[in-house]
C-alpha cells in the first residue's frame, strides 16, 4: 500500500464501507482498513485510495456523502 493514502476516517465500521462503496461505483478502487484493537475495540476504520485519485476521492466524499 505504498501508493495508497487516506480519505476517510471513522470509528463505525458502516460509514467507512458507505464512502467505499460509492468510490467504487464511481469507479476509484477502495479499500477499509480496520484499526481497531481486537480486545478493546477501540480506534477507526480509514478508507485508502491510490495516490492518484485521492483529490477525486477527497472532492466526492466533501461533496456527495454526508452523514447526520
Amino acid at each position: 500500500m505504498d501508493n495508497w493514502q487516506k480519505v476517510f476516517t471513522n470509528n463505525q465500521q458502516h460509514k467507512a464501507e458507505i464512502v467505499k462503496a460509492v468510490l467504487e461505483e464511481n469507479d476509484i478502487s477502495a479499500v477499509v482498513v480496520s484499526k481497531k484493537d481486537s480486545l478493546y475495540q477501540l480506534g477507526n476504520y480509514e478508507v485508502y485510495v491510490s495516490s492518484e485519485n485521492v483529490l477525486s476521492a477527497v472532492k466526492m466524499i466533501n461533496d456527495d456523502i454526508h452523514f447526520e
